[in-house]
């Protein structure tokens, strides 16, 4: 068994080896250790969760109560969902979907999750756009138009240039680098 932790302010290498080192000292294991969130092993006793908080405080990091961890998790969660498991994305703004889904001011969401995640909701929701891009791509079942329209890009153009950003390759090299790959993995 294992649970999540959320630590706020927790946005770089240096924090992370912070966290180890804290963790380390309580005789906790992780299994998954990420910008903004630790997955230990195990129960966290009441006394560790605290000595946990008040040693990654004096290194400026704040380890979040369970609400607002909670919170976070279902922050991701009506994201994912959204942009991975629906057929249509919410004709709404993504601001007023996630706000009026969770019930809670968007702009307290927001800061919320910058501040532990060290990126925006919209900058999460991007990287997860370009994701189902990649999946649509590889099925081969739309073309980059239909793509496009699917995932509420403006243009060919606007996708082209977010999944270049965020990828380094333009959406028809990507095709053609994974069919290579596919093709070369079946002629083993």
């Amino acid at each position: 068994m294992s649970m999540k932790l959320y630590i706020k302010y927790m946005v770089s290498l240096r924090c992370k080896m912070l966290v180890k080192k804290e963790l380390a000292k309580l005789g906790l294991h992780y299994v998954v250790l990420d910008l903004g969130m630790v997955e230990v092993l195990g129960e966290l006793k009441e006394e560790q969760r605290l000595t946990l908080k008040a040693n990654l405080l004096k290194s400026g990091l704040e380890l979040l109560d369970d609400s607002r961890s909670i919170l976070i998790d279902r922050i991701k969660s009506v994201i994912i969902e959204m942009i991975h498991h629906t057929d249509e994305l919410p004709s709404v703004n993504y601001s007023d979907y996630i706000a009026e889904k969770l019930d809670y001011d968007y702009t307290y969401l927001s800061n919320i999750f910058s501040e532990v995640k060290g990126i925006t909701i919209q900058q999460f929701i991007i990287v997860h756009k370009i994701e189902r891009v990649k999946e649509l791509l590889l099925y081969d079942e739309l073309n980059l138009t239909e793509i496009s329209y699917k995932l509420h890009y403006s243009s060919v153009a606007h996708l082209s240039n977010q999944f270049k950003k965020v990828t380094g390759l333009s959406p028809s090299f990507y095709k053609k680098l994974k069919k290579k790959r596919i093709g070369n993995l079946e002629s083993v």
